[in-house]
């Protein structure tokens, strides 16, 4: 069974495909600048070089028909014919108080998919879009949706409820829903696996930083809070939205500026976060080369960010009442030494100790890595999150009917056994060009002698 998974977003589609028998991937690759011209996929099929090829594609429909046309090409493809796709896996950012899980898409479901779209207007529209024109293409393969916010839904209503006006909860669904909800729950497993403990009996903070950044206090293996909100606004500095702040300060500038709701939206998710303490930086390496460079506006954002960081690990520590581990995750949380440095400094009075070597040589999304101290109480793992893995596994459930909530259904990638075989062996070549790696590695395949540390002698094993 071969399953096809798509996240689509305004003006990309990323897509993988999988073969579920074989447990492995076969091609993963995006289609980027659909409707604004100079449109292009990048693809990249297992043991192979990745390719670039340039086709206009003004639409999610023509986007989809290129990845379709390039996974069945005689030179690039991975398949025959499109009727070797099994299924398809489509993400949803919202799916408000609905769904509590992933589920199989019929009419009805699109169109409460459409009715969400309020709830998330930059987001929903798009993976409707790649849902259609999917849908159309291939009319006779079954489709799911993997929402964001599932894995959120056992948040208890102290975290979820906002202190306004309660008809507004009955009226619009406004409430705390939580993101990267696929992202927090494979990371949450691997953790549990990594602390070798049972996962509903595990407390962890997750950090997902990216471009988008959200934080998680997982309770006994359940969502109990998150940092983002009714919207991906809330919560962290992000790479252009603003996170936490005053909501009067909209209300204030929009009276002075006379700018009208929709002007405001923009500014707050677009042009504020790092983009607008710097005013030209949204990715954080730049960030740190012009703060090395001496850049006070560069620093600060550092500063600020990973402050905000700081208090989120803090008071989710609280909230949970004492974990087991931090985790960083996603883009900048698996390569951003610097980042999770400041974020953990001076925390050992909550038992968290970072060692500075471990955490300056991790820098990898091939392998998952411990950085804590020995003396460390709390463990600090970067485990580079798989978001496709959960969407196949959802697929595969949902096909064999075994599929259920999370608490109910188990993963593969919950087994200590468990590997990804292109992980592990891009990690191989990547740790022989820098053996650093092979120290902070946190859970080596079988076989591999254990690397010393300091004042050890190696094994003999």
């Amino acid at each position: 069974m071969k399953i096809l998974c798509l996240n689509c977003g305004s003006s990309s589609v990323k897509y993988s495909l999988f073969d579920w028998d074989a447990k492995t991937p076969l091609a993963s690759g995006v289609v980027e600048r659909i409707g604004i011209g100079g449109s292009l996929i990048s693809h990249e099929a297992s043991g192979r070089e990745k390719v670039i090829i340039k086709q206009d594609c003004p639409g999610h429909k023509e986007a989809i028909k290129l990845i379709l046309s390039t996974l069945t090409d005689g030179t690039n493809g991975v398949i025959d014919s499109l009727s070797g796709i099994s299924a398809v896996g489509h993400r949803v950012v919202h799916g408000g108080e609905r769904f509590v899980k992933s589920v199989i898409i019929d009419d009805k479901i699109l169109d409460t998919f459409r009715e969400l779209s309020s709830l998330a207007p930059l987001h929903n529209p798009p993976n409707i879009q790649g849902i259609e024109a999917a849908r159309e293409l291939m009319p006779k393969v079954p489709h799911m949706a993997i929402m964001d916010t599932a894995w959120h839904q056992t948040m208890p209503p102290s975290s979820y409820t906002y202190a306004l006006p309660r008809k507004w909860y009955w009226k619009y669904g406004i409430r705390r829903y939580g993101f990267h909800g696929t992202s927090f729950l494979y990371v949450a497993k691997r953790a549990a696996v990594l602390l070798k403990k049972d996962p509903f009996k595990t407390n962890v903070v997750i950090c997902h930083i990216g471009n988008g950044a959200s934080i998680n206090a997982v309770k006994n293996g359940l969502s109990y809070d998150t940092s983002m909100g009714f919207t991906p606004l809330e919560g962290l500095v992000m790479g252009t939205r603003a996170g936490d702040h005053d909501p009067a300060i909209p209300l204030y500038v929009m009276a002075r500026e006379y700018l009208s709701p929709g002007e405001m939206d923009a500014i707050l998710n677009k042009k504020s976060g790092i983009l607008g303490i710097t005013e030209q930086y949204t990715d954080r390496r730049d960030v740190e080369v012009a703060a090395e460079h001496g850049d006070e506006r560069a620093k600060l954002a550092i500063a600020i960010e990973t402050y905000r960081i700081k208090k989120y690990i803090g008071a989710y520590a609280a909230a949970v009442g004492g974990i087991d581990a931090v985790v960083f995750t996603a883009g900048v949380g698996e390569m951003g030494s610097i980042t999770r440095a400041a974020a953990l400094e001076d925390m050992e009075f909550l038992g968290i100790k970072l060692d500075p070597e471990k955490n300056e040589a991790s820098r990898t999304r091939n392998a998952e890595t411990e950085i804590s101290a020995k003396t460390s109480k709390v463990k600090v793992f970067v485990i580079p999150t798989d978001e496709e893995r959960v969407f196949v596994e959802d697929v595969a459930g949902l096909m064999s009917r075994k599929y259920d909530v999370h608490t109910k259904f188990t993963y593969t990638f919950q087994s200590p056994e468990y590997r990804n075989k292109l992980r592990d062996d891009a990690f191989a070549k990547q740790s022989a060009a820098k053996p650093a790696l092979l120290k902070v590695e946190a859970n080596p395949p079988a076989g591999r002698p254990a690397v010393p540390q300091k004042g050890q002698t190696p094994s003999t094993a």
